[in-house]
């Protein structure tokens, strides 16, 4: 059972609840803008490759980022919007999505 948010009461007999936070349906790998970029910020000096702006379900986010982490040899995760990949792998990253066919994929940084 889903849980109910920000209603603490209603007086309506009749009221019926809309969940406006439904599935979220993933875009097709060619309408993905995504963008990927390395961080070195508040990790101790250890870089990290960060892919941004998925749009759809956690599950096929996490999907990618399992892909991801198997092809470049490393560990990752996925939370909160951002793929997480452990090392500059930025160029070989990118290669992958456009091969996989995120065709909007940007590459953000020097």
């Amino acid at each position: 059972m889903k849980k109910k948010r920000n209603i603490v009461y209603s007086t309506n007999p009749n009221y019926d609840y809309d969940d406006e936070n439904e599935e979220i349906e993933t875009l097709a790998p060619k309408e993905q803008k995504l963008k990927v970029l390395i961080d070195r910020k508040q990790r101790k000096g250890k870089s990290v490759t960060i892919v941004t702006g998925f749009e759809g379900n956690d599950e096929d986010m996490k999907d990618l980022a399992k892909t991801l982490k198997s092809m470049c040899g490393v560990g990752g995760s996925a939370k909160n919007g951002e793929i997480l990949i452990q090392g500059g792998f930025k160029d070989k990253i990118y290669s992958i999505l456009i091969d996989k066919g995120y065709q909007q994929t940007k590459k953000v940084g020097g």
